[in-house]
């Protein structure tokens, strides 16, 4: 049997234009650079690598294949390609070279809205989904009840859906997808911004249009506890390249050490900002001081040193450290128990300590923030997200070995018991 999905060789040029940015400022900005010869100010963090010219690579070269009834993830840092690469396959763009083979009808949902039309109602959006897949009007009414249910909008199901909050339009979007006929589904990290329970109500949909419906799924996520408890197969893309190909463990465990290397101490200067914010604190560099490697005991204290570098005069700053398990689920966090002032201009070093004992044996990263608290309102001076990789020796107990799959990452005390 040929497989379902076939991309043979697909390359994905954008032309990197003076225009465009979002801003007259930053177009501006953009031109004098050009004629100046000077870098592009408005170049995104890691673009460099892969221009050529007056152009930038999002793919460069991406082949595999999917068989039907396979659900594949596909991971990768932020800029490795991946939306990209679901915009060709949806067809949304068409590549700059290459093959996509497609054996069947795709249903998408790669962002908030995609396929809608803001001035019809929710009904109206059904039926022309539904007529985009070649689905006749008999064959919607029948799963039109099964699409208006699972998507939890009935109240407002003939209303425009420019009225829909941000959740509503993923909600209904997609129930769409899942529920109308296609051999293909191609998710995209929008679930993110449904509740938790419509993300797992989701979850059970997509594993059951996989295991009885035989459907064919792509998943794109940064969740690595979905995309371990979804997927059988898994992709990782970097800097618009396929990597790795093969089983999810493996593909948590590469891409996590990627991005956790060097991790005994790393320079944090060009480091990836949330959405490219300019940071007022700015976390410079950080050093392990009590080890040559990543490897814990439990019973370790983790001594760390920051330099960070002020560039506007701050009050009462704190650091925080937000640690995710090998599954990139949020564990814990530890906060430094003194504000920290700054002025401007000045460089600043601070060393801490943080106590692993309330962790159980595994495979962590780590995230630093710096931040401040005023009436309740937290403030982010900087972030960096995913950038120290350590792990934890087996974790041997009284009461016998902890087995962190089945007990999760945290341990509490011991609770006491008396006979009464």
């Amino acid at each position: 049997m040929k497989p379902i999905i076939e991309v043979k060789n697909l390359k994905k040029r954008y032309r990197l234009g003076v225009i465009g940015t979002g801003s007259l400022a930053n177009d501006l900005k953009s031109y004098m650079a050009k004629i100046k010869k000077k870098e592009d100010p408005n170049t995104l963090i890691g673009q460099e690598q892969r221009k050529k010219g007056d152009s930038f690579m999002a793919l460069n070269g991406v082949s595999f294949t999917v068989n039907k009834g396979e659900t594949i993830g596909v991971i990768g840092s932020n800029g490795a390609g991946k939306s990209t690469l679901l915009k060709l396959i949806t067809r949304v763009t068409a590549p700059t070279e290459g093959e996509i083979v497609l054996r069947g009808r795709i249903a998408s949902m790669l962002e908030v809205g995609t396929g809608f039309n803001g001035e019809m109602t929710g009904r109206e959006n059904i039926y022309m989904n539904g007529a985009i897949l070649g689905m006749t009007k008999a064959e919607i009414d029948s799963k039109l009840d099964d699409i208006i249910a699972f998507s939890e909008c009935a109240d407002f199901i003939d209303t425009p859906v420019k009225r829909y909050s941000s959740g509503m339009y993923v909600k209904l979007a997609f129930a769409v997808a899942a529920h109308l006929d296609s051999e293909i589904m191609i998710m995209d990290e929008v679930l993110a911004v449904g509740d938790a329970k419509f993300q797992k109500k989701c979850l059970d949909k997509m594993l059951d249009s996989a295991k009885n419906d035989g459907k064919t799924i792509l998943y794109v996520s940064h969740n690595m506890a979905t995309v371990k408890q979804l997927c059988s197969r898994c992709i990782i893309l970097n800097e618009g390249k396929v990597i790795f190909d093969g089983d999810v463990d493996k593909a948590i465990e590469i891409y996590l050490g990627a991005i956790g290397s060097d991790t005994i101490c790393a320079d944090l200067s060009d480091s990836p900002r949330f959405e490219g914010r300019v940071p007022t604190v700015k976390l410079m560099s950080y050093q392990i001081l009590n080890k040559d490697f990543s490897v814990f005991d439990n019973k370790d204290l983790i001594k760390m040193r920051f330099t960070v570098k002020a560039f506007e005069t701050v009050e009462n700053a704190m650091l925080r450290i937000i640690i995710k398990s090998s599954e990139l689920a949020v564990v814990g966090a530890v906060t430094s128990n003194k504000n920290i002032n700054v002025e401007k201009g000045k460089d600043y070093t601070f060393e801490t300590e943080m106590d692993l004992s309330n962790l159980a044996s595994g495979k962590y990263i780590a995230s630093f923030v710096v931040f401040s608290v005023t009436d309740n309102i937290v403030e982010e001076y900087d972030s960096i997200t995913d950038v120290f990789f350590f792990e934890i020796e087996e974790v041997k107990r009284d009461n016998g070995q902890w087995h962190s799959h089945w007990l999760g990452h945290t341990i509490f005390p011991d609770m006491k018991i008396e006979k009464v």
